[in-house]
């Protein structure tokens, strides 16, 4: 673990954006988190003085093109195991693909929902990542986490997680702390099934979306049903779908309000899912937050409908 200065984010991000942070070191551990803080209170004169950003895989994080006055981890804890039956404890920094590829090695069901997803699992929890009907929190019995500031560890259920759609208690009163490590629990299954299944979510992906281009993923989340207008439910009767409970998937509004394409600078909404923003080269953060503005009072506009972004602003 060094405590590094000025550190390029761009290549720490999946969309090849950003400036630089002011502090920067990487943890395979917690006594490397633990040393890493230690050095940076003492190089800033104390705490609470710079904001600190935690960083998994950079798969759906803007970075400013300015940087970030503050200190950014980035988390390298990666593991899995040990495990006992089909409980499983995994490391937060662990990509989402390396334990779907565990599980079809080991015969553990459970998680096919994920196959392809991008990002770390501390992500996945963090924003109860879901998709095809399936969610993080679906499979986790325990998380353990650390405080940034007091360095205290906790150990929370499931329950004690707070999901709900697209967030926990980790986007909200648990700020302060860092997932370290997460405990799944999956069931015994077949291991050419499950392989199959978790390809064909590969597979999906790989034909729907913009893989091709830089990009973070969906742009804004799926519109529940409870918020959405009597008449865009009318309008929009045979797009509405359960995932995992009913929404309206902002791609179709963005579709239907010919957003498809559309481009600022080098950022551009993808004409292959719109609900992407890809970096056609040299896209600025400023470039993609203009689209972002755009699509949301494009939609407020035609549809009375306030998008809300899955992304983090960094």
């Amino acid at each position: 673990m060094t405590l590094q200065r000025n550190v390029s984010l761009k290549g720490h991000s999946n969309y090849k954006i950003g400036g630089n942070a002011l502090y920067f070191f990487e943890v395979s551990s917690i006594d490397d988190l633990k040393d890493g803080l230690s050095e940076f209170y003492s190089e800033v004169g104390g705490k609470n003085k710079f904001p600190i950003f935690i960083l998994g895989s950079g798969t759906n994080v803007l970075i400013d093109d300015k940087g970030f006055d503050g200190l950014v981890i980035k988390d390298e804890i990666k593991l899995i195991g040990p495990r006992e039956g089909r409980v499983l404890k995994v490391g937060a920094g662990t990509l989402v693909d390396e334990l779907t590829n565990f599980c079809i090695e080991n015969s553990l069901s459970g998680f096919e929902w994920a196959g392809g997803l991008p990002g770390t699992i501390g992500g996945a929890v963090r924003g109860n990542a879901g998709a095809f009907k399936g969610e993080t929190k679906d499979s986790v019995g325990r998380v353990w986490s650390i405080n940034l500031e007091n360095f205290e560890e906790s150990e929370r259920s499931s329950d004690e997680c707070e999901f709900n759609y697209r967030t926990s208690v980790f986007k909200t009163n648990a700020k302060s702390e860092m997932i370290i490590s997460v405990e799944f629990k999956l069931q015994d299954g077949d291991g050419e099934t499950i392989r199959k299944l978790t390809q064909e979510k590969i597979d999906y992906r790989r034909q729907r979306h913009p893989l091709e281009y830089p990009n973070i993923g969906s742009t804004f989340k799926n519109i529940p049903l409870e918020k959405v207008p009597k008449e865009v439910i009318e309008l929009f009767a045979q797009s509405i779908k359960n995932d995992p409970f009913p929404i309206l998937p902002a791609a179709k509004l963005l579709a239907m309000a010919d957003l498809k394409g559309k481009r600022v600078g080098d950022a551009q909404i993808s004409e292959k899912h719109p609900n992407f923003i890809v970096n056609l080269g040299n896209a600025s953060s400023e470039d993609v937050k203009a689209l972002i503005k755009i699509a949301k009072e494009t939609i407020r506009d035609k549809y009375h409908i306030e998008l809300e972004e899955e992304i983090y602003y960094l």
